[in-house]
């Protein structure tokens, strides 16, 4: 099986597989369903350590600067992509898992960044985030969110906003935070066209290639 996948990356990646086998380390195993590509590395003796990520209990998941881990939804080797699964909504609530911890944050020294492909609902927010560029419309979709799907339903009526995650804001973070924003989600290639049942939920990181 991993030869087989080994295989399906040379084909369809050519010129990032002949970098990885360059290097001094293997690919790493496959953890659960899916496999970890070069140059992402769940232990010492594989891939590059710089592009630590975790297979835990057959799950692959990413740790974020303040201890958080995110499950990997999906892993696009030749896009330098992979795709975590937002944090849960609290039940009747309107409050992320990681509001505790200021919500998703990366390590700036780290060769991950969030990409741009991004468009982020802010929940549950004060009215100084009117002060912002950011879409609180009531035309933004984190209004049919909080309608039309059950996670939101917690946060319906409150004060909402949504915007791209474009090059010109951090790559680093999605803040959120009592007495601001206490919950987000995210979707990956949000087309505004598409229905809410086919949304594709995610925060999609973009790492810098492994040099040589």
């Amino acid at each position: 099986m991993v030869s087989l996948v080994l295989f399906l990356l040379i084909a369809l990646c050519p010129v990032i597989m002949i970098k990885a086998w360059s290097f001094s380390k293997p690919p790493c195993p496959n953890c659960g369903d899916l496999a970890v590509p070069y140059p992402l590395s769940t232990n010492d003796n594989c891939g590059d350590s710089r592009y630590k990520v975790y297979c835990n209990n057959n799950k692959l998941e990413f740790l974020s600067a303040t201890g958080n881990y995110y499950k990997i939804l999906k892993v696009d080797p030749c896009n330098n992509k992979l795709v975590l699964q937002p944090p849960l909504i609290l039940k009747e609530t309107c409050y992320s898992s990681d509001v505790v911890d200021g919500g998703f944050l990366l390590e700036q020294d780290l060769p991950f960044n969030i990409s741009t492909h991004n468009t982020v609902m802010l929940l549950n927010c004060s009215e100084n985030i009117l002060l912002s560029p950011l879409n609180c419309s009531s035309n933004s979709i984190c209004r049919v969110f909080e309608d039309k799907v059950e996670e939101g339903k917690g946060c319906f009526g409150k004060l909402c906003c949504h915007y791209l995650k474009d090059s010109a804001m951090n790559s680093h973070k999605i803040r959120v935070r009592v007495g601001g924003c206490t919950a987000y989600t995210s979707l990956v290639d949000w087309n505004p066209d598409s229905p809410p049942d086919s949304w594709n939920y995610g925060i999609e990181l973009q790492w810098l290639p492994a040099l040589i």
